[in-house]
């Protein structure tokens, strides 16, 4: 936390596959443990969203991307996440870091799925629903 903030910086990537699904990983820590989220994490002192895009990317889901524009931030609790669209430009997708597990979901999986407090709402109100 920068000093004069109230909240930790933080970033979040909206990255959909080629059919439209929504890149997800099972929040391996708190807080959110056991449910479902964007991928993402702090941003290190330092470093810009950009470059916090590519390293929590990479560390959480196994995947390099191009991060692309800003969609939109939330509040919760302590955190400030600045979410962005990112394209997935090469990698395997495997679950690590904090993320418990990470897939790609459709339309009925995300509504299927226990997710984060507010995140079907915010998403749905950005219009970056899965497909």
């Amino acid at each position: 936390m920068t000093e004069g903030s109230r909240h930790v910086p933080c970033v979040g990537a909206i990255a959909h596959d080629a059919s439209g699904r929504l890149l997800l990983i099972k929040r391996g820590t708190e807080p959110g443990r056991g449910r479902w989220s964007l991928p993402g994490g702090h941003v290190e002192p330092g470093e810009d969203d950009s470059a916090a895009l590519v390293r929590e990317m990479a560390e959480e889901t196994g995947l390099t991307v191009k991060p692309g524009p800003h969609v939109g931030t939330v509040l919760i609790g302590p955190y400030r996440i600045a979410d962005y669209r990112c394209t997935v430009v090469g990698g395997q997708l495997t679950p690590g870091d904090d993320a418990a597990d990470a897939r790609w979901v459709d339309a009925a999986e995300f509504a299927a799925l226990p997710l984060v407090d507010g995140l079907a709402e915010t998403l749905a109100g950005w219009a970056v629903l899965p497909h």
